[in-house]
């Protein structure tokens, strides 16, 4: 019997990188993910440093409600490139804006599909959360904007 060990390498691999993808989501007993600790919530806000302009690339959009219910909410976020070009998966990047500044996109990725992030049992500690939500597309453009989530 021959066995195939380039293919035997490949899915030890593959099922390695998704348990690693699951691993990265803070996952609560009852399955929901903890998108800010109690611990990063305490943080100093960071100043908000706002820049408007036209821009052409993708547009970011918040589908689900900014107001949530600490405890448990649905967390969808919607990511359209323009011009027929394609969004970059690799490029998300989400922070949340404290000092310093905490990278959140590990949180994230493993619901992005390429064009939306999709969490349906998500949690936060109570307040007001600004996250931002950077993307880049195949043309060289980028866009990013911030989310506030206010818990409650």
């Amino acid at each position: 019997m021959k066995i195939n060990l380039k293919f035997l390498k490949f899915s030890l691999k593959f099922k390695s990188l998704v348990l690693l993808a699951f691993m990265a989501l803070p996952l609560t007993s009852s399955g929901q993910v903890a998108l800010i600790t109690a611990e990063e919530a305490q943080r100093p806000d960071s100043p908000l440093k706002l820049t408007r302009g036209i821009t052409r690339g993708p547009s970011i959009k918040l589908l689900s409600n900014a107001t949530v219910d600490a405890k448990s909410f649905a967390f969808n976020l919607m990511i359209e490139p323009r011009g027929g070009s394609k969004i970059i998966p690799a490029s998300l990047k989400v922070e949340y804006l404290k000092e310093p500044v905490i990278d959140l996109t590990d949180r994230f990725k493993s619901a992005f599909n390429g064009a939306q992030i999709e969490i349906t049992k998500a949690s936060v500690p109570i307040g007001l959360h600004a996250l931002k939500v950077s993307i880049k597309d195949t043309d060289g453009r980028d866009a990013s904007t911030v989310i506030s989530l206010e818990a409650k």
